[in-house]
């Protein structure tokens, strides 16, 4: 295999002229140049260099060898400019899963975040509702709801964001618009609009918080998911209830409640890939996430 120092010290006698000259311009001793110009030889079998005057001029070996040489150690200083690159978080791919309430309330920041700071990373965002079982599916960062104390698996890390609690909203002018809160078995003669045809887990939570207030909800209609059902209540055809951050952008003609007695809460998690937590755009991205669920606590906390 050829060394790649000699190839670098090779080029520069092409270019230079003379082994006096290399040997000034890279900081060698003439004796040191002459060295690894005879290994050179020696490993490729060829004779690269030929007297000229007080110089030396390359052979046409020694011309082909040039040319592949600057192709070679222009692709060796790319991936070098790449290593630390990497080492430095200014490119690569950054991987991030999460689910679809988290994609309209937070991603934006996180991505803006992450864009500015980071310009050099291309992310690699997904829409995805569950954790995979096969680990080399999942991302490097996944924003998943679970049972809070869950474990991710070997070799990731859960990190707990926030509790979504849920709400009822209303259309505007519903006989509860206006109150700061509603117990739940108060909406129980209600027409209700399923906002998760998938019946997945948050709707499942739902139902079991109706089924504890003495209760099962009459769905008159079924949405494909929230920004459906909450334009269904703009239209006037019923209330929904969903986790809070589902409900942080309304439609216009629609109001929020506070639900009570009981409060359905599901439990947001930060999921990270062990094996990339220490890079500066896993870090990033965990500070963004870590950053949009104060803001929504806050935003909750003056509601």
């Amino acid at each position: 295999m050829l060394d790649v120092h000699r190839l670098r010290i090779f080029r520069s006698v092409v270019a230079s002229g003379s082994v006096q000259a290399a040997a000034a311009n890279l900081g060698y001793t003439p004796s040191a140049i002459s060295q690894h110009l005879a290994a050179l030889q020696r490993e490729t079998g060829l004779t690269l260099l030929a007297r000229a005057g007080r110089g030396l001029r390359p052979t046409a070996a020694g011309h082909a060898l040039a040319a592949e040489a600057d192709r070679v150690l222009a692709r060796l200083g790319e991936a070098e400019s790449l290593i630390a690159d990497l080492r430095s978080g200014r490119t690569g791919t950054l991987s991030i899963a999460y689910f679809a309430s988290v994609g309209a309330a937070w991603m934006p920041h996180v991505v803006r975040r992450l864009t500015t700071d980071l310009p050099g990373v291309r992310l690699d965002l997904e829409l995805r509702e569950h954790i995979p079982d096969n680990r080399e599916e999942r991302a490097d960062v996944q924003v998943v709801v679970a049972p809070t104390g869950f474990h991710p698996g070997s070799g990731f890390t859960a990190h707990h964001l926030l509790d979504d609690p849920y709400v009822a909203v209303l259309p505007a002018g519903h006989r509860f618009a206006g109150r700061a809160e509603v117990d739940l078995v108060d909406l129980a003669d209600e027409r209700w609009v399923d906002n998760d045809f998938a019946r997945g887990w948050c709707r499942s939570n739902l139902i079991e918080a109706c089924t504890a207030a003495g209760f099962s909800p009459a769905f008159r209609v079924e949405a494909h998911d929230y920004p459906t059902a909450l334009a269904f209540v703009g239209a006037g055809i019923g209330l929904t209830v969903l986790p809070a951050l589902g409900a942080a952008q309304l439609p216009a003609g629609v109001t929020r409640v506070r639900v009570v007695r009981p409060t359905p809460t599901r439990s947001i998690h930060l999921v990270v890939h062990d094996a990339v937590a220490h890079t500066p755009a896993v870090r990033a991205a965990v500070t963004a996430l870590h950053e949009a669920a104060r803001t929504e606590l806050s935003a909750e906390a003056g509601t």
